[in-house]
């Protein structure tokens, strides 16, 4: 077994038999991690005393008291507080704010053994997707070290992908799991709205948010799923609802399975060996006894410009928190303190979250709310109904993951409407809380290309069950960077 791309199931068996220990894993990944950090920008920071905590899952698993995700080391999009570590957020604005509370995401995946052993790169406030918006440097894709890894979560999709840690959290808001994930061939996962609580996350958009992780298969996504969901009292948008046990024997099947295929997610924009590998997935669904139909979702082309009017405008209203007074960066060389709100904030803040903030605020302001923010709350709701519609006829849709594999550094820095374009097919799911997912689809000229699932909502066991009898039939997923060799 290779241990630097084995998943939660083998590494816990190697921990159980004795094979391996915690302390051997997690000073593997910590080496790992910090010897190709200069070279892939994953990591912000990394955590000594990981290695003590190793040191106590090892004893447990001697006593035979292991939990479920016991001495697995794991990495932390760097907006997922941590107590007494810093949390950026990317941004220079936080660059030195010690957190005072454990997100509930984490806290779960600590109680449940797992090791975190530092903080991951991301796109400053998650906006972004290519991780090239951090204060702090860009990421860079293991396949490819001229392309982004994707983002807002690249340095966590990173981090997995290249094999220093077998999970990564993440946060999505109009992809930022799934995007790198398919950009990095692993897999990333976004659950319902509500069912992971967002306590403890940084906010971007309050009302799309949600935290997901990447793992190196879809059964690893569930376990780490069925540790991390559940109602959460810090957080009010969590559903007070059981979480329905993910259970996937090996060789899950499909035969009867409805998978449809929305045509408005494979128009325009959508390169030609996107799509093939997308049809070439379907054929695969076809194959395992599923039947595949063609659907529907007509309003599906306004989401991309319906998420980036809601989004600025819940952005511009969660980030004025950040005035250089309460925590934070401070412009203390400011003359009173209206100078010094506006110094610290220009200060702090980059151009991309500059630029969200005063789109956001247009969009509220005063005789501009009804043309724009509100009229994107209603086709929102549209696209609520038209998916609820769609799945009263298939059990799961599949979809491109992006409409091109990575592309490179630079390559869209300077038009965001390019950069924006990225989130084309992933944002539908967000702005219809539905859960989707992110799996290796193929390649496209050495790069990888991943497909989609999406479910109804609160329907993670049919996404979770579908995900896993393709990622069987198929072996794009056990195929890794060059550079993690």
């Amino acid at each position: 077994m290779d241990l630097r791309f084995a998943t939660i199931s083998e590494l816990t068996a190697a921990l159980t038999a004795g094979t391996v220990s915690s302390v051997e894993l997690v000073e593997r990944s910590l080496h790992t991690a910090q010897a190709e950090n200069k070279s892939l920008g994953a990591f912000l920071s990394f955590r000594g005393q990981a290695v003590t905590e190793a040191a106590r899952s090892d004893e447990r698993i001697k006593e035979g008291t292991v939990r479920s995700l016991e001495g697995i080391p794991i990495a932390l999009k760097d907006n997922l507080d941590l107590v007494n570590e810093t949390t950026t957020a990317g941004s220079k604005i936080l660059e030195n704010y010690k957190a005072v509370v454990t997100a509930t995401a984490v806290k779960r995946l600590e109680d449940a053994g797992a090791i975190i052993i530092g903080k991951t790169n991301l796109d400053e406030f998650a906006m972004g997707g290519s991780t090239e918006n951090s204060a702090y440097g860009p990421s860079k894709n293991p396949w490819d070290l001229t392309k982004v890894p994707g983002g807002s979560s690249g340095g966590s999709a990173v981090a997995v992908a290249a094999g220093h840690v077998p999970v990564a959290l993440g946060s999505d808001t109009g992809g930022s799991v799934r995007q790198p994930a398919g950009f990095c061939n692993i897999v990333g996962f976004k659950p319902t709205y509500g069912r992971v609580s967002r306590n403890g996350l940084i906010a971007l958009a309050s009302s799309l948010d949600q935290i997901g992780p990447f793992t190196r298969s879809v059964r690893d996504a569930a376990k780490v799923y069925e540790v991390i969901a559940g109602h959460d009292s810090a957080d009010a948008t969590t559903a007070d609802r059981p979480v329905e046990p993910i259970t996937i024997p090996k060789g899950a099947e499909v035969k009867g399975l409805r998978v449809g295929l929305p045509k408005e997610f494979f128009g325009a924009g959508v390169e030609p060996g996107v799509r093939q590998a997308t049809e070439a997935a379907a054929k695969t669904f076809e194959r395992l006894g599923a039947t595949v139909v063609e659907t529907s979702i007509p309003h599906a082309p306004l989401g991309l410009a319906t998420y980036y009017v809601i989004l600025p405008a819940e952005a511009s209203s969660n980030l004025a928190r950040y005035d250089g007074i309460r925590y934070g960066l401070s412009a203390s060389d400011a003359k009173h303190l209206i100078e010094r709100y506006a110094t610290s904030r220009d200060r702090g803040f980059g151009p991309e979250v500059k630029r969200r903030i005063m789109i956001g605020t247009y969009v509220l302001s005063a005789g501009y709310a009804d043309a724009y923010y509100h009229q994107a709350v209603r086709v929102r709701n549209l696209l609520r109904e038209e998916f609820h519609r769609a799945f009263d006829t298939v059990d799961v849709l599949l979809t491109p993951t992006s409409p091109t594999p990575a592309f490179g550094l630079g390559a869209r820095t300077d038009d965001p409407l390019a950069m924006y374009m990225a989130d084309l097919l992933t944002v539908p799911a967000n702005l219809a809380d539905l859960p989707a997912l992110s799996l290796p689809g193929g390649f496209v000229d050495g790069l990888p290309v991943g497909i989609q699932l999406m479910a109804k909502r609160w329907d993670e066991p049919t996404l979770f069950r579908a995900a896993a009898a393709f990622e069987d039939a198929t072996d794009f997923h056990l195929q890794h960077p060059p550079t993690a060799h």
